[in-house]
């Protein structure tokens, strides 16, 4: 799916659902729900109708059997959310964002590590 999309809370639960592991059946999706998030059957058939309609999931029907599958992938949309929350808390400053984050949670030594590497790896692109 190529449009950029927004989930809701409860939209992120059931595509958590259907990202570990589709596809999916309407009754495995109904368990998992109900183990994971405490939803009723009905609260999961309505979101699966929902999210169907709105071209977050399809749903192919063999005979009484409905099986569910993803039509975004999990990496697109966490971005699209990291980057709307940075606009939206932090005004689009990534620096901003982490010298917050870094201010009030400890780093161990191999996430230190890590955030080096990804400045070097930037720095890197941005030469290029």
């Amino acid at each position: 799916m190529s449009k950029e999309v927004s989930l809701t809370a409860t939209e992120w639960h059931l595509m958590e659902c259907l990202w570990e592991s589709a596809p999916r059946t309407g009754r495995e999706a109904i368990d998992y729900m109900a183990q994971s998030v405490g939803w009723t059957r009905s609260t999961t058939l309505t979101m699966l109708r929902r999210m169907t309609e709105k071209g977050l999931i399809r749903c192919d029907e063999g005979g009484a059997i409905k099986s569910y599958y993803p039509l975004i992938e999990r990496e697109k949309a966490a971005m699209q959310e990291t980057e709307d929350f940075l606009s939206r808390v932090y005004r689009g400053s990534l620096s901003l964002m982490l010298s917050a984050m870094t201010e009030k949670t400890s780093l161990d030594d191999e996430e230190i590590a890590q955030l080096y590497e990804i400045l070097r790896k930037a720095e890197e692109a941005n030469k290029a």
